[in-house]
């Protein structure tokens, strides 16, 4: 046995003939009456209080105690007792992934989570409370996508509840708790009308953006921190090692997205338009903190600044340029008066690497090369987004057996001395 059964309402005490009789002890009737007792792993005593008529479901709480320290799957009981906001807090806290990440999963289980689930205990979660906290916030009319997020965020955490065996089990991978759905969809990319539609329709200092979106594939971020030193002009290579994003509300200088620094070919038609903007445009230095705005002061001389010579903020550019850009192209509707711009996420500055993508992918270029222009971690991850605009396999077969046909009819009598072979 791990530990002993402790009765608190007895003692055992000498007896007039010298053996060891029960007495009642001061509690006697009052409070529970058994306490199981035992030594955990880590060296200090641990209990659980039974009320009187319960010493059967005591000695089985302490063998089942026993069996996990055996098996190596001991629980602290107490451990349980956190709150699921208290130990999240200490999860994102100790997190190693970039401070923007961090940020995002703090304010994803602040608005999302710590109101429905915050301050129920680690150990008394059960599948059942998942499930009502995955349709509060379907109720809420979060989008799929976003919900999707945010529970892959609270799995972590339970996740990590598990390793620090605070829990035995994470209570989102139940059988009948289900993550939100990923809405399909499919990437549908502009046609070059609309993307020169666009590009005319910004303001002049920024149009130049469409082409290294549109013409290298780069991420919003990665334009806005595009080095005039990082264009080969005569290489005919761009370099992508920077992008401007923001953290906390401050602008930073960071590596691409999962640091995947990278090179792409800067076509010709590009470099010119990018000459013709620095000849307009001259480049500006920009000062930003590396990382996180308490970082280490780094300057660089950027392609793309305000008229004011700062580094171009994504809220600001999105609503004040892009935005606007599409409803002068004719993307969106021009809003009434007194209303916003709708949104419209597929129509973000995104698209341009969506129109990228579809354009290497009709000239034949190869998964892997796009892949790794894009900046993807994975050429599995590229296949899934695009398979859909790649040549298919039956326009593949009939180009493949049309060629083998006219081959055919050259050197010989015409495809049926062919098909008679």
């Amino acid at each position: 046995m791990a530990g002993h059964i402790q009765d608190r309402w007895y003692k055992t005490e000498p007896g007039p003939n010298g053996k060891p009789v029960k007495v009642k002890t001061d509690r006697h009737g009052t409070g529970m009456r058994y306490r199981a007792r035992y030594i955990g792993p880590d060296g200090t005593e641990k209990s659980k209080s039974f009320r009187d008529g319960q010493k059967r479901l005591a000695d089985q709480w302490l063998t089942h105690i026993e069996a996990d320290m055996s098996r190596g799957q001991y629980i602290d009981p107490k451990a349980g007792r956190t709150t699921f906001q208290q130990y999240a807090e200490r999860w994102v806290a100790a997190q190693t992934t970039d401070i923007a990440t961090r940020t995002g999963t703090e304010s994803r289980l602040r608005l999302h989570a710590y109101p429905y689930i915050g301050s129920r205990p680690l150990g008394s979660f059960q599948p059942e409370h998942m499930r009502e906290w995955s349709r509060a916030l379907e109720d809420a009319g979060l989008a799929a996508s976003y919900r999707r997020v945010i529970f892959a965020n609270v799995s972590a955490v339970f996740t990590a509840a598990v390793d620090d065996q605070l829990i035995s089990k994470n209570p989102c991978r139940a059988a009948s708790v289900k993550a939100p759905a990923a809405t399909p969809s499919r990437v549908r990319p502009w046609t070059a009308e609309r993307v020169f539609a666009v590009r005319a329709a910004l303001p002049e200092h920024y149009r130049a953006m469409v082409d290294v979106g549109g013409g290298c594939g780069l991420r919003q971020g990665e334009i806005f921190g595009l080095p005039v030193d990082e264009v080969g002009f005569l290489t005919g290579w761009l370099h992508v090692g920077y992008q401007v994003k923001q953290v906390g509300g401050h602008a930073v200088f960071a590596p691409p997205k999962r640091g995947k620094v990278r090179d792409v070919p800067l076509p010709e038609q590009v470099g010119h338009a990018l000459a013709a903007h620095m000849k307009r445009f001259p480049p500006e230095e920009v000062t930003l903190p590396w990382l996180a705005p308490d970082g280490p002061k780094v300057t660089k001389k950027l392609l793309f600044t305000t008229r004011e010579g700062k580094a171009v903020g994504r809220h600001y550019f999105n609503v004040s340029a892009w935005k606007a850009a599409l409803v002068t192209a004719g993307v969106l509707p021009k809003p009434e008066p007194g209303q916003r711009v709708q949104e419209s996420r597929e129509d973000g500055m995104h698209a341009l690497r969506h129109f990228y993508a579809s354009v290497l992918l009709d000239a034949g270029e190869n998964i892997k090369a796009l892949s790794r222009y894009l900046g993807h971690a994975d050429p599995g991850f590229t296949l899934r987004v695009y398979t859909h605009l790649m040549l298919s396999s039956e326009s593949r077969t009939r180009k493949a057996v049309d060629g083998m046909y006219r081959t055919a009819g050259e050197g010989h009598d015409g495809p049926e001395t062919a098909q008679a072979a």
